[in-house]
């Protein structure tokens, strides 16, 4: 069986793709340019993905992921790092690993001061105000690796979810030596819904999290060292989750 080709959606038409179908997915060209980078500059932030910390909260028991987690304000004119703190998520939205205060490592310094850094979140977060109007931004940023040491990687062990928060973004950053990883998104409250593979890197899902839900497929290893990494960005207007509960 073959995957259907990604359902990309132009620059032009993003908002109004958000508005209409609750989602958007941008090529990697299109992200640089919304950005205002280009795709070799976006490239430099991916050698940071070689450095991330193993996920010691897995409640499958999994050894598959690593990651790193940063939280930053963005209010219309610019991006303020936080203290560093714990993610947390309802139960109502995260069944496996919702009520856990989840403390990461946080996104190495060198991530976060790359000029490219800065230049995507805050593209995206004007994006996000373009649809539902200024808000100040309370940003979550995690990267993750999923890897097949073990034989299969879970990019989403919870399945098909919401975030709990109002515009989410999945960015693919690399895929090497792995099958499967395929990103699932189906209406919240209907019938409809899209399946594709994300296969170039700096390839962008935005999703309105109130409109979809999402998961994407395990993958498995066809070659040595197999993993999949991904940058996922959430943004929510007035608190972080559980500043608000």
């Amino acid at each position: 069986m073959t995957t259907p080709q990604p359902p990309y959606t132009e620059p032009s038409q993003l908002a109004d793709s958000l508005r209409s179908t609750g989602y958007a997915l941008l090529r990697p060209l299109d992200v640089a340019r919304l950005a205002g980078c280009t795709l070799d500059e976006l490239h430099t932030l991916a050698p940071g993905w070689d450095h991330l910390e193993l996920d010691n909260y897995l409640k499958d028991g999994g050894r598959y992921r690593r990651r790193r987690h940063s939280c930053f304000i963005d209010d219309g004119q610019s991006l303020v790092q936080t203290p560093h703190r714990a993610h947390w998520q309802p139960v109502e939205y995260n069944a496996l690993h919702g009520g856990m205060h989840r403390l990461f490592a946080p996104v190495e310094p060198s991530t976060v001061a790359n000029p490219a850094w800065s230049r995507l979140l805050r593209a995206l977060g004007e994006a996000c105000s373009g649809v539902r109007g200024h808000q100040r931004w309370h940003v979550e940023a995690h990267q993750f690796r999923i890897d097949t040491a073990d034989g299969i990687g879970r990019p989403t062990p919870e399945g098909a979810h919401r975030d709990g928060v109002d515009f989410v973004a999945v960015i693919l950053i690399g895929r090497h030596n792995i099958k499967g990883g395929e990103t699932r998104v189906f209406e919240a409250d209907g019938p409809a819904g899209q399946r594709f593979t994300m296969l170039e890197p700096w390839t962008m899902l935005l999703l309105d999290d109130a409109a979809v839900i999402h998961e994407s497929t395990p993958i498995q290893p066809t070659g040595e060292h197999g993993h999949r990494d991904t940058l996922v960005l959430t943004w929510r207007a007035n608190a972080f989750q559980g500043e608000d509960a």
